[in-house]
């Protein structure tokens, strides 16, 4: 089997990444809440038109992740927008990041992450941000080793369940002279 490939979007993925965005959350998170909820969710975070629209949108940018012919994986980043207020206009966040479980443990996502934290500090350092569900400790320690640490919490709307989510920060990382 061929190492899986990683590629910037572009707007003719769009119906690929929102069919993957909604099959990764609901592989992931489906269990936590009622069907109404999740399909509402669905609907709003992962809708085709959503998807277009982040796409679209020269702020933010999405990886597809690729292994035989079939979408595996998919990042979105972009400015951040979490309820910190020690965010700025020059902020940036990883919004999405999802692996299906298969592809997940092999390296495939630390590639994957190291090809966005470029995409975000392209223009040099800056603060970078990511929130991540309280539970959801794999991650926690994922992000935890590539130096974001819990600076906050608030509540992710789900439908009508709101869950705790962890805000983490990585702070610039600034060069040595």
């Amino acid at each position: 089997m061929l190492q899986p490939t990683i590629r910037r979007a572009d707007p003719s993925d769009a119906q690929v990444l929102s069919e993957l965005g909604a099959r990764t959350f609901t592989e992931t998170f489906a269990h936590l809440y009622p069907p109404q909820d999740l399909a509402d969710f669905l609907a709003q975070a992962y809708g085709l038109e959503r998807t277009r629209a982040d796409l679209a949108d020269p702020a933010k940018a999405q990886w597809l992740v690729e292994a035989d012919g079939q979408a595996v994986g998919y990042a979105l980043a972009g400015p951040c927008d979490l309820p910190h207020p020690d965010v700025t206009a020059t902020s940036g966040e990883l919004k999405r990041f999802y692996l299906l479980k298969d592809w997940q443990g092999g390296g495939t996502g630390g590639r994957l992450f190291a090809q966005v934290m470029a995409w975000l500090e392209r223009d040099g350092p800056r603060d970078l941000w990511i929130g991540v569900w309280s539970e959801n400790l794999g991650a926690q320690r994922f992000y935890g080793r590539h130096g974001f640490e819990q600076v906050g919490a608030y509540g992710f709307q789900v439908g009508g369940t709101t869950d705790h989510e962890f805000i983490l920060r990585r702070a610039a990382q600034r060069l040595s002279t």
